[in-house]
């Protein structure tokens, strides 16, 4: 019998490797971590945003590469809620569009993912981490000692660098580079930037900021973000993370539903007696949070109640760097799409396909991060047995 290994026990690893296993080929799942999917099991813990229930050609336009986007399109948010499904797993859609499991948990459908793997024969070996390469064999560290593989076909599903700690550590970067498969640099995506806050901010910190438009060069999105103490973080911020990244300017409307004429009208109105922080209450309707955002980033602020406005309406947001990989929810960079063919085989190592975040792409937070890794570890698993099954015994 023919043999596949997968390399990997993430969604992308557990994917390729069920693709493999349903073509009757002898499969092995390994995994670095004693259990499958730690990372996948952290994302259930606010959880687990499976997917994105929007219009198709939208949801696509979220992938930073087009290879990316057309690897998913098959796979998109209808086929994941229905393999879910399949799964035994009832979902629901939040307000947002955002796809969840009723549970709100990842643990459910990853046991009944397992058992359906065990099922189709797939053999699951867990603290078994890939050291390379020794000539054309592949080389782990296990429970038993040194072992070498010599599968008829390989499947990689290693992850980014993102959450080292739950095993995507990259390790296997200077491996495939020294076989010469090109790598682009790795940064951290889907992360927080660091803000330095003056004191008057401690008792803000931790807290949400709601209501508000970030805007950048290109546009304005609304979304929650949270003041850490370490700067900002949270989902409005990761949306449009990669833009700032690459060095491009936020602001902030602290009063995205009245346009400038009427704020200032309104801050107008307010008596010149009050005190600022009385006329940004009631006249902007600021809250605390708010309110110490204008006062931190704002001052001096105007009086005037047109250039006051014009301040709350457009707030400079004094970023710094982004927050290292280690603490990323994903990772940019990786294996370069021209080191890959279209079935996401390796050109350099024929007969070993990649899948997941070890691929050079980038997405926001959203149910897109996911259902990528699926996507793709199923165009790697079908690719890869498409090889095998026309392989010569």
């Amino acid at each position: 019998m023919k043999t596949a290994l997968v390399i990997g026990g993430g969604p992308a690893g557990m994917m390729a490797a069920e693709e493999l296993a349903r073509t009757g080929a002898d499969v092995t799942l390994v995994e670095a971590k004693p259990t499958l999917a730690r990372k996948f099991l952290m994302a259930g813990k606010s959880g687990l945003n499976l997917t994105k229930q929007e219009p198709l050609e939208t949801f696509l336009s979220h992938y930073s590469h087009p290879q990316i986007a057309a690897i998913t399109r098959p796979f998109g948010p209808d086929q994941v809620q229905e393999f879910a499904r399949d799964l035994g797993i009832d979902l629901f859609t939040g307000s947002t569009g955002r796809v969840f499991p009723s549970g709100m948990k990842a643990s459910p459908l990853l046991r009944a993912w397992i058992a359906r793997l065990t099922g189709l024969g797939v053999s699951i070996l867990t603290r078994w981490r890939w050291q390379g390469f020794d000539g054309a064999a592949l080389v782990f560290d296990t429970p038993e000692g040194r072992k070498t593989l010599h599968p008829d076909i390989t499947v990689l599903a290693l992850g980014g660098a993102s959450w080292p700690r739950l095993g995507s550590d990259a390790a296997w970067v200077a491996w495939l580079a020294g076989k010469g498969v090109a790598i682009t640099p790795f940064q951290p995506a889907n992360m927080g930037f660091q803000i330095n806050w003056s004191d008057h901010m401690h008792a803000h910190l931790g807290q949400p900021v709601k209501g508000a438009a970030l805007i950048i060069p290109t546009g304005r999105s609304r979304g929650e973000f949270v003041l850490s103490k370490r700067g900002i973080e949270g989902g409005g911020i990761y949306q449009i993370a990669a833009q700032l990244r690459a060095g491009a300017p936020l602001h902030l409307d602290l009063a995205p539903d009245i346009d400038i004429d009427t704020l200032s009208q309104r801050l107008g109105s307010i008596s010149p007696k009050q005190s600022l922080s009385n006329r940004l209450r009631r006249g902007a309707k600021l809250d605390p949070v708010k309110l110490a955002l204008a006062m931190e980033w704002g001052r001096p602020l105007p009086t005037d109640p047109q250039r006051l406005a014009a301040t709350l309406k457009s707030l400079p947001v004094p970023l710094g760097p982004p927050r290292p990989l280690s603490e990323a929810i994903s990772s940019a960079g990786g294996i370069a799409w021209d080191s890959l063919s279209d079935d996401l085989e390796l050109t350099a190592l024929p007969g070993i396909f990649v899948a997941g975040e070890m691929l050079d792409w980038e997405a926001p937070t959203g149910g897109y991060l996911l259902t990528a890794c699926l996507a793709s570890g199923r165009h790697a698993g079908r690719a890869a047995a498409r090889r095998l099954m026309s392989s010569p015994d």
